[in-house]
C-alpha cells in the first residue's frame, strides 16, 4: 500500500489550499452577513455562487465523481485529501466546488445506473450546478436503520407510477434550487426477498401531490448552508415510469452502492472538520491566558492537543487504506474498512471538536466560532448513512464468521 500523493493530486491540493486561503475562508463571515439579508433563509447567498463561478474557472469543480466522462476522473484515493480540504469549510467549500452531498450520491446514481434520458435531464444540470437535488428514504414511521422497513408506496398504473409515503430529514430539500428528488420506496411490498421489495424513481419537486411540509432542526440549527432536512409528503403524486432507475426491485442495491462512496467522503471531510478543530483549539491556546499563564502552558491542554493529533493521524491512514481498497478491490472488498471508518471516524472527531469548544469556553457554544456548528454535523454522522450499531453489527459479524 501506498499512500503517497501522485503529481496530480500534489497539483490538485496546491491549488484547492490557494482557493481556500484566497476565497473560500474570506467567504465565510461574507456569506453569514448576506444570509442575513436574503428574503428566504433557504435563498443561497450571492457569494456561494461567486465562489462556485470562480472553483469551476479554476478546474476546481465536480472532483467527487471518478468516471472521467462527467467528473474529474480521480480515485478514492486521489480525491480523498481534497475532500479533507473541503472539510475545513463544511458550510461552504463542498458546495462552491460542486462536492456537496446529497447532490454528489444522487450524481453518482444517475452516471451509474440512469438512462441516456435520465442523465440529459437531471444529471447534466446537476454537474453544472445549476440545480440541486436530494435523495429521498429515510422515514418517521419506521426505524429506517433498516432500510428493509420504508414503507412509502411506489405503485405501477398504466404508464405511471404512484408514489405515497412521508419522508423525513431529507436534505437539500428546502433549498429552492432544488428540482428532483431520488425516492425510495415499495413496488413489491410482499415480495419473498427483502432486498428486492424496493425501487427508486426520479420525481420532481413540483410534482402535483409533493409537499415539502416543514424543515427539521439539527440541534436546533436549520443547516440552511446544505439546504436544510425536511419533511416531504407523497400523496399520490404520479411519475411517468420512465422516471423508474434502474430496474424494479433494484433499489436496495442501488442505495447499498450510492451508500459506499458517500460514506467515506463524510469521513474525508470528518478529517478536515478535525484539522479545523485544532487549528482553532492551538490558536486559542496561544492566544488567552488563565490563572496566571497562557493556556498552552497548561498540561491539560497539551494533553487535548496531542490526542487530537494522534488521532487525526490515525483516522487518516484507514481512510486513506479504505480508499486504496476501494480504487484496487472495489467497494465490496473494502466492506469491512468502510464499516470500520464510519464507527470510528464521527466519534472521534466528535471528541476533538468537543475538546476544542472546552477549550474556547462560551465563545466554544456561540456563533462567533464554527465549533458548535461543527460538532452537530460530526453528531449527526454517527447516525446518517446508517448508525454506528448497524456497522458494529455487521462488522462483528464478519468477524466472528473466520471462527465459526
Amino acid at each position: 500500500m501506498d499512500f503517497a500523493f501522485d503529481a496530480r493530486t500534489e497539483e490538485l491540493r496546491a491549488r484547492l489550499l490557494a482557493f481556500m486561503d484566497e476565497y473560500v475562508h474570506p467567504a465565510e463571515a461574507v456569506a453569514h452577513e448576506q444570509r442575513q439579508r436574503l428574503a428566504s433563509p433557504w435563498e443561497t447567498p450571492a457569494v456561494v455562487e461567486e465562489l462556485k463561478a470562480e472553483a469551476k474557472r479554476q478546474g476546481l469543480w465536480n472532483l467527487f465523481l471518478p468516471d472521467a466522462e462527467h467528473g474529474a476522473g480521480l480515485t478514492n484515493l486521489q480525491y480523498a485529501p481534497l475532500a479533507e480540504i473541503t472539510g475545513r469549510s463544511p458550510q461552504l467549500a463542498p458546495t462552491a466546488t460542486n462536492c456537496a452531498a446529497p447532490d454528489t450520491g444522487n450524481m453518482e446514481v444517475l452516471a451509474q445506473f440512469g438512462d441516456e434520458a435520465q442523465r440529459k435531464q437531471w444529471l447534466q444540470p446537476l454537474l453544472a450546478g445549476e440545480i440541486r437535488s436530494a435523495f429521498a428514504m429515510t422515514e418517521p414511521d419506521v426505524a429506517s436503520s433498516d432500510a428493509t422497513n420504508i414503507t412509502t408506496h411506489i405503485e405501477r398504473d398504466g404508464d405511471e407510477y404512484v408514489i405515497t409515503g412521508r419522508k423525513w430529514y431529507i436534505s437539500g430539500a428546502m433549498n429552492p434550487d432544488c428540482k428532483i428528488f431520488i425516492v425510495m420506496g415499495k413496488t413489491d411490498p410482499d415480495g419473498p426477498d427483502i432486498r428486492r421489495q424496493q425501487s427508486m424513481v426520479l420525481v420532481p419537486r413540483d410534482t402535483p401531490g409533493v409537499t415539502v411540509r416543514r424543515a427539521m432542526h439539527v440541534f436546533g440549527y436549520e443547516d440552511h448552508w446544505h439546504g436544510g432536512h425536511a419533511e416531504v409528503v407523497f400523496d399520490r403524486a404520479r411519475v411517468p415510469v420512465t422516471n423508474l432507475i434502474g430496474e424494479e426491485g433494484g433499489g436496495f442495491a442501488i442505495a447499498q452502492a450510492r451508500l459506499g462512496p458517500g460514506r467515506i467522503h463524510h469521513c474525508m471531510r470528518l478529517i478536515g472538520m478535525a484539522e479545523r478543530a485544532i487549528e482553532l483549539m492551538c490558536r486559542r491556546a496561544v492566544s488567552r491566558e488563565a490563572f496566571g499563564r497562557p493556556l498552552a502552558q497548561q498540561g491539560v491542554v497539551h494533553n487535548w492537543i496531542a490526542d487530537a493529533r494522534v488521532t487525526v493521524e490515525q483516522l487518516r491512514l484507514l481512510v486513506l487504506k479504505t480508499a486504496w481498497l476501494m480504487d484496487t478491490v472495489g467497494n465490496r472488498g473494502a466492506h469491512t474498512e468502510i464499516q470500520a471508518i464510519k464507527i470510528a471516524t464521527p466519534r472521534a472527531v466528535v471528541g476533538i471538536i468537543d475538546k476544542a469548544i472546552q477549550l474556547h469556553g462560551a465563545g466554544g457554544v456561540s456563533q462567533d466560532f464554527p465549533l458548535a456548528e461543527l460538532y452537530a454535523g460530526a453528531r449527526t454522522l454517527m447516525i446518517a448513512d446508517g448508525p454506528d450499531e448497524v456497522h458494529q453489527r455487521s462488522l462483528a459479524r464478519r468477524e466472528l464468521k473466520k471462527y465459526a
